[in-house]
C-alpha cells in the first residue's frame, strides 16, 4: 500500500462530507482521512495504484484545492 499526502483547503466537517462521496467512489482507494487540525488540512489517501494527479483532479472537480506534498 502507498500513502499519498496532500495539502487541501478542506477546513470544515461539512466540507469533508462533500469530499466523502467523491473519494469513496474510487474503488482503488482503500482508506482516506483529512486532518482538519493541521494547518495544511492534510489529506492522506491509501491506495496501491493511484496517481497523485488523479486525486488532485478529483478534489478540484469537487471545488477544493489539493496539492501533493513531497515527503
Amino acid at each position: 500500500m502507498n500513502v499519498l499526502i496532500f495539502s487541501t483547503n478542506v477546513a470544515k466537517p461539512e466540507q469533508v462530507n462533500e469530499v466523502q462521496p467523491v473519494l469513496s467512489a474510487v474503488s482503488s482507494i482503500r482508506d482516506w482521512n483529512i486532518d482538519l487540525e493541521d494547518c495544511d488540512k492534510i489529506l492522506r489517501v491509501v491506495s496501491n495504484d493511484l496517481s497523485p494527479r488523479y486525486v488532485e483532479t478529483l478534489l478540484h472537480s469537487a471545488g477544493f484545492a489539493c496539492t501533493e506534498l513531497e515527503y
